[in-house]
């Protein structure tokens, strides 16, 4: 995989002096939002751990679960290599971002290299490898977060087994990424000896459970980026821009600016609102609020449209 800021992902055109002065690169809001983000699962996981026999234990799993899962996003940001102008830094923070999502670092940026290149196509995009939820029941079973467990877990099992076979996976990255795999598997099971060892569920209460609860607010927001989005190759088209809370952007990395960042993926997470008042007329799908980017997402996935969209996928 190579970070080419000059690939061209839409038609839309920024005058090069100030596209340059967007790609600008600094460690500052990347460490703010690090420690802001890392500190409060400390803080919030401290206070689950206290209070784990009382009635203020379902809350806090709640909201540890939210920053837990959304800690993807720093993994996401990290990918591109754009979170921090030191260029190391970027790597150490995705690493961390990965244990805890069980998505390793080098085996997420390569899956989402061909995301970006072949974004909504039908063949190449790796996000559209797996189906989608096609019916309510299937959709309800995805905010349990039991299928993307099994398939994170699933896929660190089968490449540290050597089975680096995925379409995204070039040859020259398989033995890199069985290797990561391996390191992050010694990983979780030396967390899961010592557990044993020490008797204790702290692991599974401010951790594992709240990941997977944390899936409920997670799939939505994932859902939200691309389903029933033009399957064209301008990412202003095939992308969508949720507009929402402060709050949300903070965890989120500001990546509901999600059509800006396909069409730009070079420019770091800080300046998307930014670019988002150079092309907001050029947005295609723009939605405001993960209520009404749902309700659409839903109509998609649930209606004729996706059926019509998988069965054309299947028909040699």
């Amino acid at each position: 995989m190579r970070d080419d800021a000059l690939v061209r992902f839409t038609a839309h055109e920024i005058p090069r002096e100030d596209l340059h002065a967007l790609m600008a690169r600094s460690d500052g809001p990347a460490l703010g939002r690090a420690v802001w983000h890392l500190g409060m699962l400390i803080v919030t996981g401290t206070v689950l751990w206290r209070l784990r026999s009382t009635r203020w234990a379902l809350p806090l799993i709640v909201l540890q679960g939210y920053m837990v899962a959304f800690i993807f996003c720093a993994l996401h940001e990290t990918a591109h290599r754009t979170a921090f102008r030191t260029r190391w830094l970027n790597p150490v923070l995705g690493t961390v971002a990965g244990l805890l999502g069980f998505w390793p670092y080098r085996n997420y940026r390569v899956y989402h290299w061909d995301h970006h290149r072949f974004t909504q196509d039908l063949e190449r995009d790796p996000e559209l490898f797996f189906p989608k939820p096609a019916s309510a029941l299937a959709y309800l079973l995805v905010l349990t977060g039991i299928p993307n467990a099994i398939r994170r877990i699933g896929d660190i099992l089968r490449l540290a087994a050597g089975r680096a076979d995925r379409p995204w996976m070039a040859p020259q990255e398989r033995r890199p990424l069985t290797v990561e795999a391996r390191a992050y598997l010694i990983v979780y099971v030396a967390v899961a000896a010592v557990s044993i060892v020490a008797g204790s569920t702290a692991v599974l209460v401010v951790w594992i459970v709240p990941w997977m609860v944390g899936q409920a607010f997670l799939r939505p927001y994932l859902l939200a980026e691309h389903t029933g989005c033009a399957f064209t190759r301008d990412c202003l088209e095939n992308t969508r821009t949720t507009l929402t809370w402060p709050l949300v952007k903070l965890f989120a990395w500001n990546m509901p600016y999600h059509a800006e960042h396909h069409a730009y993926p070079a420019i770091p997470f800080h300046a998307l609102p930014r670019l988002h008042a150079r092309v907001r007329g050029k947005i295609e799908n723009l939605e405001p609020g993960y209520v009404r980017a749902s309700v659409k997402v839903a109509r998609y996935l649930f209606g004729p449209a996706y059926r019509l969209a998988t069965r054309e996928r299947m028909t040699p």
